[in-house]
């Protein structure tokens, strides 16, 4: 059973020393010592949210406070070997959580709330740090040690407009013109990459448009209309999954042709 994980983000100001003594408190504490029932010389994984990961054994605990002592530092890269961006018109309620659980597990770097002309749930401050909060809870479970960063919310006008870069907006009509299938668009070695997804009821045709004037490009997910959490799921898992294949096998030809042929 592997240890369990804590979000501890003063890790990223320690040195990478052995035997680095801490302690954390606080909601994580309280999990640590009441839920987990933690003791002196259990294990525990501690990871800072920008990629660093330490296994800490449990020195002592109080109701609130845990000290422990780092055993060693872990090297565990569980990044997409490219960024990955989701611009995303918020769903209403707890289906935000469904949005941020996957997005979060699937391995998106950043996550910008959009303001669109039919948008319904706001991205109002506290709403952002509700986000936070689900992105720290999914890393803690899906192993991943830098966090999402959830960014101010944008207008479509203001969206990044970087022509390097692949952006691809999910589109169900065809009013603005024809749609490829994502999967069709996906070709070549992976690059950064930025998914825009609607609201409920779509995009209205003028901001397809405009976006279509500034080089997004509208792709297909496919004959049923899908919600917003789903839409974002269902393209996140189709790019992540098609280039982290092509990264692998990237990867896998070089290892294998650099090795002495006989």
């Amino acid at each position: 059973m592997s240890a369990p994980r804590f979000y501890l983000p003063q890790l990223a100001t320690v040195a990478k020393v052995p035997r680095y003594s801490g302690y954390f408190d606080g909601p994580e504490a309280r999990h640590a010592v009441s839920v987990l029932r933690l003791r002196g010389g259990d294990h525990l994984a501690l990871f800072d949210g920008q990629g660093g990961e330490a296994l800490a054994q449990v020195v002592s605990t109080s109701r609130d406070r845990v000290e422990f002592e780092v055993l060693h530092w872990l090297d565990q890269q569980r990044e997409l070997p490219f960024e990955l961006t989701l611009m995303i018109a918020l769903p209403k309620g707890d289906r935000q959580k469904t949005l941020v659980d996957a997005a979060t597990e699937l391995g998106v770097g950043r996550m910008i709330p959009v303001i669109t002309q039919r948008g319904v749930a706001q991205p109002t401050e506290s709403a952002l740090e509700r986000l936070k909060r689900y992105v720290v809870e999914a890393s803690k479970q899906s192993g991943r040690n830098r966090l999402m960063a959830i960014e101010q919310p944008k207008r479509l006008q203001d969206l990044d407009q970087d022509s390097s870069s692949l952006r691809l907006v999910a589109h169900p009509y065809d009013e603005a013109g024809p749609r490829m299938p994502l999967t069709a668009r996906l070709t070549g070695s992976p690059r950064p990459t930025s998914l825009l997804i609607g609201p409920e009821g779509g995009f209205t045709l003028a901001e397809v448009e405009s976006l279509m004037a500034t080089g997004w490009e509208v792709v297909d997910l496919g004959p049923s209309i899908l919600r917003i959490e789903i839409a974002a799921i269902a393209a996140v898992a189709i790019v992540a999954g098609r280039f982290h294949a092509c990264s692998s096998a990237t990867q896998t030809v070089h290892s294998t042709t650099s090795l002495p042929q006989f």
